[in-house]
């Protein structure tokens, strides 16, 4: 069987996100990488776009979602976005992985990276 995956990685959205209460007074970078269990077979035989999973517009729907969301918790904004990113965009598998940068004083980030859906 073939597995083929579509990835976007590092990219930057500023959110309100955090428990505490400074935290919701500001706005903080996080980067996303996803992964996307895809056939591109199609798209790789005909060369068209119909073809295969539009990264640009999942890309815009993540970003409009984690700017407008005010989750205390990095756990459930990752789990809602990836339930909505399964439902909207007819996904059957992914890898959502949230970097919240500049966390932890003196780590590059922490955060979090979860499955879903069925391979």
């Amino acid at each position: 069987m073939q597995m083929d995956k579509i990835f976007l990685n590092g990219l930057k959205v500023e959110a309100t996100i955090g428990v505490f209460e400074w935290e919701r007074q500001i706005r903080q970078t996080l980067c996303v990488d996803l992964e996307i269990a895809a056939d591109i077979g199609a798209a790789a035989e005909h060369d068209k776009l119909d073809n295969t999973v539009d990264y640009k517009r999942i890309a815009k729907y993540i970003q409009d979602f984690i700017a407008t969301s005010e989750y205390q918790l990095i756990e459930t904004l990752a789990n809602d976005l990836a339930q909505a990113l399964l439902s909207e965009f007819d996904i059957k598998w992914l890898r959502l992985c949230l970097n919240k940068a500049g966390a932890i004083r003196g780590a590059q980030g922490v955060g979090v990276s979860i499955e879903r859906g069925s391979r």
